[in-house]
């Protein structure tokens, strides 16, 4: 059995979904597991991790949008404002998606479907230095 982990580190722009498809695969590669599970974790309380269409980039539009309205920055019910009024909404966003996904892996890559990708999604308004750990344990190619 191997068992690989390493941190990876993404500089956002501010709010918004970045692709990290291929930066999870390349490490996915790195492990040398053939046949198992990747997870990626993501150390933050205001972004998030999620699986979504990665063909039409309308798609990460809209869910902004739909985000957006749901959970407005600024929202007069919201006490926390520690870092601006997007503080609290972001919070907000992350508990509502995810902050980790887990993954199979099959013949040493992510077994994705054919519109997936794996975005790392910035809920607040100003560029942040995000921290993910990903973590691969499985079988390798030469424990057949």
């Amino acid at each position: 059995m191997i068992v690989f982990q390493q941190q990876l580190v993404h500089e956002t722009r501010g709010r918004g979904t970045y692709d990290l498809t291929a930066k999870i695969d390349e490490l996915v590669g790195k492990s040398a597991v053939d046949v198992g599970q990747c997870t990626v974790f993501v150390q933050h309380t205001s972004a998030s991790l999620i699986l979504c269409e990665n063909a039409d980039p309308s798609v990460r539009a809209d869910l902004e949008r739909y985000f957006a309205d749901l959970v407005e920055d600024g929202d007069p019910h919201f006490t926390h404002r520690s870092e601006g009024p997007d503080d609290m909404a972001a919070h907000l966003r992350s508990i509502l998606t995810t902050n980790s996904l887990t993954l199979p892996v099959a013949d040493g890559r992510c077994a994705l479907g054919t519109w997936q990708g794996i975005y790392l999604w910035e809920h607040r308004t100003q560029h942040h230095r995000r921290r993910m750990i990903v973590t691969v344990i499985g079988r390798g190619r030469s424990e057949d």
